[in-house]
C-alpha cells in the first residue's frame, strides 16, 4: 500500500552465547525480532567447546604421522534420546547428521575390583521398567537381594512427583535408603548413573532432580535412555554452526563483548558494554549465576542477596590420554573403583580418536570424565595421574602394554550448579520483575539438572516468555506493560 511504513521490528539483546543464549536468540529471530547476541568469549558454545592441542611425541617412532595437533573437547557431553529440546536445537543448526545415537541403550561397566570383567546395562525388548530386568539380573556388583530391592525402589521412584516442593527438599540418598537401598547398591548402580547426570552423589542431590534423571532416562519410555554423542569436535557441533545460523537468520553476533549491566532508563532497557550503551526493547540474560547477579538490576529476581553462592557450583575434571596403541574397543565405558574407606571413583572413559582428527591407527585418544570433582579440581596433573592411571590400568587391561604419549587435564571448576536439596528455591523462572527483562540458563527452573537439555529448555522458555509479551511490548519510546 502506497505510503505505508514497515512495522518496527522488536529489538532483542541476548547476553551469553551458550546453548541457552543460542536457542533463545534463534527463537526470537525466527519470530521476526531484530536480535543482537553478546558473548564474552571469542566463540559461541558456552561450556561445550573445543580447542587444538599440539601433539608432541616422545620420539619420532611414536609420532602420529597424519596430524601434528588434535582437537580436544573441554568435557565429554553426551545426550539421551529423551533430550528432545536439545535435538530440536541440533535440527535448527543443521547438524543432526553430526551426532550418533545408540539403537538400544548399552553401557559397558567395569570395576577396578574385578579387572577384565565387563557387565552391561542394556535394555531389552520389554516395556519400561522391565526393559532393564535382564541386565540387572546379571549385574555382578549387586547381590540377588540387592537386585530385587533395586527393582522395588525403581518402581517406587516412577511415582515420585519431581515438581513437589517436599521432594526438592529431600535428599535422594535418604530416599533411596528409606526404600531399601544399601550403600553398596547406591555406589554400584544408582550413583554410577546419577553422578554422571547430576554432577553430585545421591546424598548431595535433591530427590526431585534424582527422580527427573531416572524417570526420563531409565524408567519412562524404554528408549529414553539410549545415549547419543557428537561425531565431531563440539565446536563444530555447536559454536560454529550457531554463528552461521544466527547470521543467516539476520542476527548480529558480537564476540568478545562484555556486558557489564542491563539497566532501565525511563521507558528503555539499556545494555551496557565497554564500547557503549545500546537500547533494547527486551533482553534475555543467559549467563552463569554470578554474572547474572552482577548484570541484572537489584531486585529483578525474587532471590535473597548472595543467592549465587547459596546455589553453588560443582566441578568436573577430564583426564586425557594419547596412546600409541588401542586399548578400548567400544565408544565408551563406565568404570567404578571402590576404596577401603567407602569412597567410590566413577570414570566414564570415551574413545575420542575419530573426533580428535588424529586419523592414524594404532594411536588412540581417550578422554575420561570425572564428575562431582570438587575435591580434585585443584590437584596437580601429577597427583591426578598418580591417582587415576592405576585405576585405568585395572579397567583397561591392555593399557599397561601400550605407551602413554601424552597425559593432560582439563578442569571446569563451575561446570554445573549444585543440585542440592532445596536448590529449586534458588532457580527462578525466565520472567523477572523488570518488564522486558528475562533470564535463561541450565541453572534456571527447567525441572532438569544442569545438562545440555536443561540449557536448551531454558532458552526456549525465555524466548517464549518474551514473545508472549509481544502484544503488550513497547516499541521504542513506549512503556512495556
Amino acid at each position: 500500500m502506497k505510503g505505508a511504513t514497515a512495522p518496527v521490528r522488536r529489538r532483542v539483546a541476548v547476553v551469553g552465547g551458550g546453548l541457552a543464549g543460542i536457542t533463545a536468540a534463534l527463537r526470537c529471530l525466527d519470530a521476526g525480532c531484530d536480535v543482537t547476541l553478546h558473548e564474552l568469549r571469542p566463540r559461541l558454545g558456552g561450556l561445550t567447546y573445543s580447542f587444538r592441542r599440539r601433539v608432541v611425541p616422545s620420539d619420532e617412532a611414536s609420532a602420529p604421522a597424519a596430524a601434528d595437533s588434535m582437537w580436544v573437547d573441554n568435557g565429554q557431553h553426551v545426550f539421551l534420546r529423551c533430550c528432545t529440546a536439545y535435538q530440536r536445537l541440533l535440527d535448527r543448526l543443521g547438524v543432526s547428521d553430526l551426532v550418533t545415537m545408540q539403537p538400544r541403550l548399552d553401557v559397558p561397566v567395569r570395576s577396578g575390583d574385578a579387572p577384565g570383567r565387563t557387565a552391561h546395562l542394556r535394555r531389552g525388548r520389554l516395556p519400561a521398567p522391565l526393559h532393564l530386568a535382564g541386565s540387572l539380573l546379571r549385574y555382578p556388583w549387586l547381590t540377588p537381594a540387592e537386585r530385587l530391592s533395586f527393582a522395588r525402589a525403581a518402581t517406587a521412584l516412577r511415582s515420585v512427583d519431581a515438581e513437589a516442593l517436599e521432594n526438592d527438599r529431600t535428599s535422594f540418598g535418604d530416599w533411596l535408603r528409606a526404600h531399601g537401598q544399601s550403600d553398596t547398591a547406591i555406589a554400584a548402580l544408582w550413583d554410577l548413573v546419577g553422578v554422571a547426570a547430576l554432577n553430585a552423589h545421591a546424598d548431595e542431590s535433591s530427590l526431585a532432580l534424582g527422580a527427573t534423571v531416572f524417570q526420563h532416562g531409565l524408567l519412562g519410555e524404554a528408549g529414553g535412555g539410549d545415549i547419543g554423542w557428537s561425531t565431531v569436535p563440539l565446536q563444530q557441533l555447536h559454536g560454529e554452526p550457531a554463528l552461521r545460523a544466527l547470521e543467516r537468520a539476520g542476527g548480529h553476533v558480537r564476540l568478545r563483548s562484555k556486558v557489564g549491566a542491563v539497566v532501565r532508563e525511563g521507558d528503555h532497557l539499556l545494555v551496557v558494554t565497554p564500547s557503549g550503551v545500546e537500547p533494547a526493547d527486551a533482553v534475555i540474560v543467559a549467563v552463569p549465576p554470578p554474572a547474572v547477579d552482577s548484570i541484572l538490576p537489584d531486585g529483578a529476581l525474587p532471590l535473597p542477596r548472595g543467592w549465587p553462592l547459596s546455589l553453588g557450583s560443582a566441578a568436573i575434571v577430564n583426564l586425557h590420554l594419547l596412546l600409541d596403541g588401542a586399548v578400548l574397543d567400544e565408544p565408551f565405558l563406565a568404570g567404578l573403583t571402590r576404596w577401603p574407606d567407602g569412597r567410590t571413583d566413577y570414570l566414564w572413559v570415551f574413545d575420542r580418536t575419530p573426533q580428535s582428527g588424529l586419523g592414524v591407527a594404532p594411536h588412540q585418544y581417550l578422554a575420561v570424565s570425572v564428575s562431582a570433582a570438587d575435591d580434585l579440581v585443584d590437584q596437580t596433573t601429577a597427583l591426578l595421574s598418580q591417582r587415576f592411571l592405576p585405576q585405568l590400568r585395572r579397567l583397561l587391561p591392555r593399557l599397561p602394554d601400550v605407551r602413554l604419549l601424552d597425559f593432560f587435564v582439563t578442569r571446569e571448576r563451575d561446570a554445573t550448579f549444585r543440585p542440592a536439596p532445596g536448590s529449586a528455591g534458588l532457580r527462578p523462572g525466565p520472567v523477572t520483575s523488570s518488564p522486558g527483562l528475562f533470564v535463561a540458563g541450565a541453572w534456571t527452573a527447567t525441572g532438569w539438572p544442569a545438562t545440555m537439555e536443561g540449557a536448551v529448555r531454558s532458552g526456549e522458555a525465555a524466548a517464549a516468555a518474551l514473545l508472549s509479551s509481544a502484544s503488550t511490548a513497547a516499541l521504542p519510546g513506549q512503556v512495556m506493560a
